[in-house]
């Protein structure tokens, strides 16, 4: 999942989502929008048309709105910010789901359903957001490290619904520049409309479906992006039209 971060032209051919068969495309109005609409897509096989999964649904942007980030797309358009830590922007560009989280335990229905990797939140772990720590956008149980080398992070065990459920967003993965920006979710928001540090944001209901749905066998992705930047690489993308 390392990026070729590039500013050129969409004229190439290669699509990421070649490899794909589900796809999360976030479409805003514009780079500084604090909401979007989410559409699922799903296709029977890597040949096959891409088709709508359910309706689209609100979701909630960062307060700064959308930057490009890091992740499997190769080209951006010379329009629009980088993504940085702490700018409150949520990443725009390309990006593989790579596992599930929420306060479920690991014997929960929850835990023995999910179709991807899943992280069981207790009060140990943490999402590490300090740039100087080897642990830089990573989810670390602290009991199973030797040191805490990290001066920030957040708590994966809140008090309120936020993280009760949700799904990694490889974002700056792999190996993870440091200051680029780290711990990207989808997660629960904590009402409707409320814009997020950098994160995408709905419904307990909307989340809880979207996260049951999701399969690693799949490879799902999430492609996320200002309405002009969708346009602009739609065909070279090969993204999907949006229909409702």
């Amino acid at each position: 999942m390392t990026s070729i971060f590039q500013r050129r032209s969409s004229s190439a051919t290669y699509s990421p989502l070649a490899a794909s068969r589900q796809l999360i495309l976030v479409v805003a109005p514009d780079w500084a929008s604090t909401a979007a609409e989410l559409r699922r897509f799903g296709r029977e096989s890597l040949a096959a048309e891409w088709r709508q999964v359910g309706a689209s649904v609100e979701v909630s942007l960062g307060k700064s709105g959308l930057a490009w980030g890091s992740g499997l797309h190769r080209e951006v358009s010379a329009s629009g910010p980088t993504k940085k830590e702490g700018d409150g922007c949520a990443p725009a560009g390309i990006f593989a789901l790579t596992a599930l989280f929420g306060y479920a335990g690991p014997g929960s229905d929850l835990a023995r359903t999910a179709r991807l990797p899943y992280y069981a939140a207790t009060r140990d772990l943490k999402a590490i957001d300090d740039p100087l720590s080897r642990y830089y956008n990573q989810l670390v149980d602290q009991r199973c490290i030797d040191a805490i080398d990290w001066q920030s992070h957040e708590e994966m065990w809140r008090d309120d619904e936020r993280y009760a459920i949700g799904a990694v967003v490889a974002h700056n993965s792999e190996p993870p520049l440091p200051g680029a920006g780290s711990c990207i979710f989808l997660h629960v928001w904590p009402s409707a409309g409320m814009p997020t540090a950098g994160c995408t944001a709905s419904s307990l209901a909307n989340m809880t479906e979207i996260c049951a749905w999701l399969d690693g066998a799949a490879a799902p992705l999430l492609v996320q992006l200002p309405q002009a930047e969708y346009r602009h690489f739609k065909d070279a993308w090969a993204l999907p039209a949006l229909t409702d």
